[in-house]
């Protein structure tokens, strides 16, 4: 039957009647492969060649044993990290991405790149909420910048240079003085 269907015959699946259901998964895994555009390792192949059975006899029998999606659930993927969390934290220089295990100096462009925001990103690894989004280094450089320009010293001027003010007691005693003259 592959053979035929490699020679451009006629194909079994269109015939009135049915193999079993082991020829015709067989059937469909050969004209699965033989399609260029399908890239397989042949260890995947006695697995692909199960579940297109499994499938072909679900089908055939009319019953389903995976129970039909309800709408609007999402279906719930579990994403494996790239690198452990001890090792995305290891260097103060960079954190390594979970998604990719690439170092980056601030997660934040990367992740929207993925379509994540750092609560999704923390979420989706089951990552604390203090889980840093920028490298320790990169965060003390910025900061130390941002310090020598002069930002964020808003409060510490104002309350240097406002005027001095003079002391209750002493307004006290210049009042009293007047008063008596």
């Amino acid at each position: 039957m592959a053979s035929e269907i490699l020679k451009g015959k006629g194909s079994p699946l269109l015939e009135e009647n049915a193999s079993s259901p082991v020829e015709l998964a067989t059937e469909l895994t050969v004209a699965w492969l033989i399609n260029q555009n399908n890239r397989i390792n042949a260890d995947e192949v006695p697995e692909f060649l199960r579940t297109m059975h499994r499938t072909i006899t679900e089908l055939s029998s009319g019953s389903q044993h995976a129970e039909p999606e309800q709408e609007g659930s999402v279906p719930t993927t579990e994403f494996t990290p790239a690198v452990s969390v001890r090792k995305s934290l290891s260097s103060k220089d960079h954190i390594i991405s979970m998604i990719d295990g690439k170092p980056y100096r601030t997660l934040r462009r990367h992740l929207s790149t993925h379509g994540l925001t750092p609560e999704e990103y923390r979420e989706r690894y089951n990552l604390r909420a203090d889980y840093p989004m920028v490298a320790p280094s990169y965060s003390e450089a910025r900061r130390a910048m941002a310090h020598k320009i002069g930002l964020g010293a808003k409060g510490r001027k104002s309350k240097s240079s406002a005027p001095a003010t003079v002391k209750p007691s002493a307004r006290k005693a210049r009042n009293t003085e007047a008063s008596e003259s």
